[in-house]
C-alpha cells in the first residue's frame, strides 16, 4: 500500500490557503512590511499606515453589508463610541491604553448586538434607517456630554505606544489587518458563514432552510461592530485627538464607498480600494473637498460596469493570465 508523501512546502502553502493568504497576498503584505527599509519620509509610511486603517474599516464594514446584505449607516458612530471608550477609559480611569483597546471592542460590540437585535428583524430599508439614527445618537451625546468628552472643543487622547514613530503604527496596523482579515475569512468560510452568505442571497430561501435569519444577522452585526470599536480606539491613540465629528455619516459614506468599489463581499477588496483613493486624495489637496462627490460617481461606474468591484476585476485578470500560459 503505498504511502503519499507531501511535501514541508505544499503543506505551508495548504494551510496558508486555508486561511485565505495566497501568494499574491503574501507579497504585498512582505512588500508592505519592507517600505520602511527603502522609503525614508514618514509622510509616505504613515499615508501607507492610513490607508491600512482605511482598509480595515471597509473590511469590518462589507463583513455586514457584503455578507448578510445590511447596511449599517450609522457604522461611524460604532467607531466613534470606540474611540471614546478607549481614550475615556484611558484618561479618566488612568486605564493601561491596551486594556482600554479591549474594552472599545466589547462595549462596541455589546451595542452592536442591542442594535442589531432591535433593527435586524426590520427588513430592508428600515435596517439602514434605523442603525443611521443610532449613530446620530451616539454624536449627539458626545457632543452634548461636555463634561465628559470636551464636545467639539476635541479630547486629547494619549499614544498607545510610549515612543511610537510612524513604522511603528504602520507595523501594527499591518499585523492588525491581517489578523482581522483571517479571522473574518475563518468566519466566513464556517458553518456560521454559510449561514451569513445564505442569508444575504437569498432571506426567504435561507428561512425555508431551517436557518434563523435574525439570530444570525445580529451575530454578524455584533462581530463587525466590535471590529469597527477596536479599529476606532486605535484610531484614537493613532490621531491623538478626538471630536464627534468622527461619528458624522460622511465618514460612513467613505468607508461603504472603499467596499464597494473594492468588491462586496470580497473583504481584501476595500483595503485595495483604500490604496488606490486614500494616496490619491492626499496628493491631490484640491480634491478633498470633492471626494465624497469622486467616491459616489466612482460607485455608480463600478455599479454600472463592474458589480464584482476590483476584486472581481482582479479575478478576471488573474484568471486569463492563467489561461494564456496553459495554451501551447
Amino acid at each position: 500500500m503505498e504511502r503519499k508523501v507531501t511535501s514541508p512546502l505544499l503543506t505551508a502553502r495548504l494551510w496558508l490557503s486555508s486561511l485565505g493568504l495566497s501568494p499574491e497576498i503574501l507579497a504585498c503584505i512582505l512588500g508592505l512590511a519592507l517600505v520602511p527599509a527603502f522609503v525614508r519620509e514618514a509622510y509616505i509610511v504613515r499615508l501607507l499606515a492610513v490607508s491600512l486603517l482605511f482598509g480595515a474599516l471597509a473590511m469590518a464594514f462589507d463583513f455586514t453589508g457584503g455578507f448578510i446584505n445590511a447596511v449599517n449607516f450609522g457604522f461611524a458612530g460604532f467607531v466613534g463610541l470606540g474611540a471614546y471608550t478607549s481614550a475615556l477609559i484611558t484618561v479618566r480611569l488612568g486605564v493601561n491604553p491596551w486594556i482600554g483597546l479591549i474594552a472599545a471592542a466589547l462595549v462596541t460590540g455589546l451595542v452592536g448586538m442591542f442594535t442589531g437585535a432591535l433593527t435586524l428583524p426590520l427588513r430592508g430599508i428600515y435596517v439602514s434607517l434605523m442603525s443611521w439614527f443610532v449613530g446620530m445618537a451616539l454624536m449627539a451625546l458626545a457632543n452634548a456630554m461636555v463634561d465628559l468628552t470636551r464636545g467639539a472643543r476635541g479630547l486629547i487622547v494619549p499614544p498607545l505606544f510610549e515612543s511610537a514613530s510612524t513604522v511603528t503604527h504602520l507595523y501594527f496596523l499591518l499585523g492588525l489587518t491581517v489578523l482581522l482579515y483571517i479571522g473574518l475569512r475563518l468566519i466566513i468560510r464556517s458553518r456560521v458563514g454559510l449561514a451569513f452568505r445564505a442569508i444575504g442571497q437569498n432571506y426567504d430561501a435561507a428561512r425555508a432552510s431551517g436557518v434563523n435569519p435574525t439570530l444570525y444577522k445580529v451575530l454578524n452585526f455584533t462581530l463587525s461592530s466590535a471590529a469597527a470599536g477596536l479599529l476606532g480606539g486605535y484610531y484614537g491613540h493613532f490621531v491623538g485627538i478626538l471630536t464627534p465629528d468622527l461619528m458624522d455619516t460622511w465618514h460612513t459614506m467613505e468607508v461603504m464607498a472603499l467596499a464597494y468599489i473594492g468588491g462586496a463581499g470580497s473583504l481584501l477588496g476595500g483595503v485595495f480600494a483604500a490604496f488606490l483613493f486614500i494616496p490619491l486624495f492626499d496628493s491631490l489637496k484640491s480634491l478633498m473637498e470633492y471626494r465624497l462627490i469622486i467616491y459616489g460617481l466612482s460607485l455608480v461606474l463600478i455599479m454600472i460596469f463592474y458589480p464584482a468591484g476590483l476584486a472581481g476585476l482582479y479575478q478576471v485578470v488573474k484568471t486569463k493570465l492563467e489561461f494564456r500560459k496553459r495554451k501551447p
